[in-house]
């Protein structure tokens, strides 16, 4: 017998408390489901949140009873508001929370989806919202078909550099994606669709039944087949992360810093995304 037994893996029901208030946690047969919500809403962004993600995907990953994860928002948008005060603590100390929040936890969250996570993903994006890269960069993405993709970091004043443009350099190409990150372009789930940015456009309902369906095929195959193959799908992804996440987020904190002021308000980011509620192609074109 060993001297020393293993430390005891994440349980259930432990964590599945610890996240309440940023996820709904539910798992069957294998197969978690985790609906990040605020106040059981969208999410709204936040500092709080924006590290529980991290967080939870890398306890996730070290619980070997989950086979496959199913990631969505919750409500009719997928992300389209900030917390009202949560981003005091930034505001109050923009140095540390340049580090900590920007770098360090944005670092994290995207990392810990591609290299904690050694089981197959799929993404729901179930409404129109920024910071997509999170179900976008997962194996499989299935999209609401009044979602709206774009992202809004240029229209804040901030560089788009922490995660989203790994994600749309891999999706859309060069041309495409440079365009998007400088002009907010709100892409339409059907032209995600044909971009091959999101591989199913279904119906709001319909999405948690289909990833549910999808994931019980992915289910019928061996463990160690799930497992490996996962390690090919997502090999595309661990190089561009490896080639481009830390030094895209050293950029943005360089440039979040040289302003000296925060850019995560709720009237700043509500007034930016207005275009994208009212059906318009970006902040300066009418339709």
């Amino acid at each position: 017998m060993a001297l020393q037994e293993f430390v005891s893996p994440p349980q259930f029901e432990d964590y599945r408390h610890t996240f309440k208030d940023f996820f709904r946690l539910e798992r069957e047969g294998g197969v978690l489901v985790a609906e990040a919500h605020t106040l059981g809403g969208s999410v709204q962004l936040s500092v709080q949140n924006h590290r529980a993600l991290g967080q939870m995907l890398k306890t996730i990953g070290a619980d070997p009873e989950n086979e496959v994860l199913i990631l969505s928002g919750s409500g009719a948008d997928f992300m389209m508001e900030s917390d009202p005060k949560g981003f005091e603590l930034e505001e109050a100390d923009l140095a540390h929370w340049a580090y900590e929040y920007a770098y360090k936890d944005g670092r994290t969250n995207v990392s810990a989806l591609v290299n904690d996570l050694e089981i197959p993903t799929i993404g729901i994006f179930n409404g129109p919202g920024f910071h997509s890269e999170i179900v976008l960069m997962c194996d499989i993405t299935l999209c609401a078909e009044d979602a709206t993709v774009f992202d809004l970091h240029y229209d804040i004043s901030s560089v788009p550099g922490d995660g989203i443009h790994c994600c749309f350099q891999e999706l859309l190409g060069v041309k495409r994606a440079a365009y998007a990150l400088l002009t907010g372009q709100a892409i339409s789930a059907q032209q995600a669709l044909e971009w091959g940015m999101v591989n199913e456009v279904l119906p709001r309902d319909q999405l948690l039944a289909r990833a549910k369906t999808i994931a019980a095929h992915i289910m019928g195959q061996p463990r160690i087949t799930r497992r490996l193959t996962t390690q090919i799908v997502r090999r595309p992804w661990k190089r561009r992360i490896v080639d481009d996440l830390d030094g895209g987020f050293g950029i943005q904190m360089f440039g979040h810093l040289a302003k000296q002021r925060s850019i995560h308000s709720r009237e700043t980011i509500s007034s930016t995304v207005a275009y994208v509620r009212e059906g318009r192609p970006n902040n300066f074109d009418r339709p």
